[in-house]
């Protein structure tokens, strides 16, 4: 079967792979859709940034060259041996998030982890083998698009629920990307009253209008830092660094109240240069989120079928698996028109 493979910086290859033999507790997936994440784009550009190239990851044994691939849903075509919770024709999502399993449940994934479609074989391809714990059902209101959409906003609503987002909040979120824009969305839903964006990209801010912002920044026009202040003389109470880059971060300490969380959810792919004497004198609290835990990853299914969270605005444009390179990383790359990318592979809905 057909698989985009990741061999190295700009080399990924649609080439043939084999896959193994389903085990006992594993489910096998008929993938849908699959959509590109930023962690995808950062291995693309700059990798590896988690794919194993050196030596096995420990828990899925799985060393590059890997088939990337981990925002995805599809139909459930065979159940191991001891899978009791789903059958065949299951429409489902994908958690790839793979622990150890020894811390509960909402801190576990600091205990290490693995993720399906970077440190093992993942969704880029017509059939995926994942553990039944990492299988969740699809609402009955869910279609197999909405699926390969909820693990990039599980993200947004764990780093939301992470920084105590509450009701009447101000916001402010650097970075309109997918993961920023999905942050809003889910700031949203939380009931934040003021959501300030700030980004580089006219397109991008005119869709974080369209979702929901109340005030956005074109950070290459004004300072964001002073606009916010002017609107919040006393900072804003939750700032989200959602770009990944050393500017975005200062400006989120400087834009948050005393007291105020200021939450790094991007992914640093390289180093930045910082003093932390910034955080000393603004009294600004820095906290860090990363994916998402199991329970998170089902209220976001729960929140999608019911209507509170539309993640489908994001989406930009979809592809074949052929053209990923080339209108998938590249476009990313390139065009700042594009947010989600989705991968048609079965294209079932």
């Amino acid at each position: 079967m057909k698989a985009a493979v990741w061999h190295g910086v700009k080399d990924i290859r649609i080439e043939e792979v084999e896959l193994r033999e389903i085990r006992d507790r594993e489910v096998k997936v008929k993938v849908a859709w699959a959509g590109i994440c930023g962690s995808d784009l950062h291995e693309y550009l700059e990798g590896p940034v988690f794919i194993n190239t050196d030596n096995p990851d420990p828990i899925s044994g799985e060393i590059a060259p890997v088939t990337l691939g981990h925002e995805f849903a599809g139909v459930i075509e065979e159940v191991g041996s001891n899978v009791t919770k789903y059958k065949v024709g299951d429409h489902v999502a994908i958690n790839p998030t793979v622990t150890y399993g020894i811390l509960e449940e909402e801190v576990d994934r600091y205990a290490g982890s693995s993720f399906v479609g970077l440190n093992g074989n993942g969704g880029f391809t017509k059939f995926a083998l994942v553990p039944e714990s990492n299988i969740h059902l699809l609402g009955e209101n869910m279609t197999l698009q909405d699926g390969a959409l909820v693990e990039p906003m599980a993200v947004a609503v764990q780093a939301i629920l992470d920084a105590g987002v509450e009701l009447g909040d101000s916001v402010a979120i650097f970075g309109a990307g997918p993961i920023g824009l999905l942050t809003l969305i889910a700031a949203k839903a939380a009931g934040a009253s003021k959501i300030f964006v700030a980004d580089l990209a006219d397109f991008r801010l005119e869709k974080a209008k369209e979702l929901g912002a109340t005030h956005v920044i074109n950070s290459g026009d004004a300072d964001p830092v002073q606009v916010i202040r002017e609107v919040c003389s006393n900072g804003v109470d939750v700032a989200f660094e959602v770009a990944g880059v050393a500017p975005t971060f200062k400006q989120a300490i400087d834009a948050t109240k005393a007291r105020g969380n200021m939450m790094v959810v991007s992914i640093f792919a390289r180093p930045i240069e910082w003093n932390p004497i910034q955080l000393t004198n603004s009294g600004v609290n820095l906290m860090t989120t990363i994916c998402y835990s199991p329970k998170t990853f089902q209220k976001t299914i729960d929140a999608m079928n019911a209507g509170q969270l539309k993640p489908q605005g994001i989406v930009t444009s979809q592809i074949v698996l052929e053209d990923i390179v080339e209108k998938g990383f590249e476009a990313l790359t390139n065009d700042k028109t594009q947010a989600k990318i989705l991968v048609e592979l079965s294209g079932e809905r």
